[in-house]
Parts: structure tokens; C-alpha cells; sequence
């Protein structure tokens, strides 16, 4: 098995492991398992840009992410299917200036959950300017949402067998 297939056969058991039954987050894979693509519905407020090309508070987004061919190196391209109005959100979601393979899918959504709610944003380099001045303008008003991602950490709890409570180190 070459190592882009383990990596992405991880990152697939970790997306599961993690969302499963999360409150927020729906993470579905796209295609054959293991998969480089993910559609995944986040239940958060957020920003987007009504017809009339004004901002209104909406409460779900859908988001593609997609594989490139040299990912792990490469960053996972992210995109929305609605305009959301942020300032790194453009053609593309910018969730990192500097990637590292390091980094895990499971992170990457929870970014993106964030920055939905105006928990992340950087105005210094933005993809969308209007939403640049405005979060600059109206840092009193951020973040619009305060709800927790995060997967919960599996409780571990150790149990010590009678063998052990009287070994000595």
C-alpha cells in the first residue's frame, strides 16, 4: 500500500471516528473509500451574501473539500457552495498560508467551522476585501458564533490488575 493511500485511509477512520454523531458537523465522503473528497455540512452561524449583496446571518454551510494528487504535501482545496461572506473565502477557502502534512482533515474542519464563525479570520491578507473591512470595522460584533467543534477526546481510564498494584518500579 503506498503511503498516500494510508494517509488518506487514516484520514477517512479519523473524519468517521470524529463526526460521528456530531452536533454540528455532518462529514460525508464523496466517492470510493478511501476518499479525496468530503462534502460536509456545518449546522453554525455564519455569514453569507444574500441576492441583493448584502450579508445575512444563515445557520448551515456546505463545504467541498477536495484531495489534490500530491496531498499530503499539497493542501486540501476547500470550497463553499454559497458565497460566504469572510475574508478568506473567496473562489477558495484559505485555510492555511503555510501547510503542513502534519496537519490533520479532522483539524481542517474544525478551522473551517471556526472561521464560519468569525472565531478565525485574518484581515491582513484577505480573498474577500469587503468582508476584510467590515470584520475590521466590527470586531465588537465577533465572533457571531461561540459553539465548540472540537471532537471530544475519548475518557481513558486505566484499571490496574492485581499483578500490578504490588509490582515495584
Amino acid at each position: 500500500m503506498n503511503p498516500r493511500f494510508r494517509r488518506l485511509e487514516a484520514d477517512y477512520q479519523d473524519l468517521v471516528a470524529a463526526f460521528a454523531g456530531h452536533q454540528y458537523i455532518v462529514v460525508e465522503p464523496v466517492g470510493a473509500v478511501p476518499p479525496e473528497r468530503y462534502r460536509v455540512i456545518y449546522n453554525v452561524p455564519g455569514l453569507c451574501v444574500d441576492r441583493d449583496g448584502k450579508a445575512s446571518r444563515v445557520f448551515q454551510h456546505l463545504v467541498h473539500i477536495q484531495l489534490p494528487a500530491a496531498y499530503p504535501r499539497e493542501k486540501p482545496y476547500c470550497t463553499t457552495e454559497a458565497t460566504v461572506f469572510h475574508p478568506n473565502f473567496g473562489a477558495y477557502i484559505c485555510i492555511a498560508d503555510f501547510w503542513s502534512p502534519s496537519q490533520s482533515l479532522v483539524d481542517v474542519v474544525v478551522q473551517i467551522g471556526d472561521m464560519l464563525q468569525y472565531k478565525l479570520y485574518n484581515t491582513r491578507s484577505p480573498l474577500n476585501a469587503p468582508a476584510a473591512q467590515w470584520a475590521a470595522a466590527n470586531v465588537g460584533l465577533l465572533p457571531i458564533g461561540t459553539l465548540e467543534l472540537r471532537p471530544r477526546e475519548p475518557e481513558v481510564k486505566l484499571r490496574l490488575s492485581a499483578t500490578t498494584k504490588g509490582a515495584t518500579t
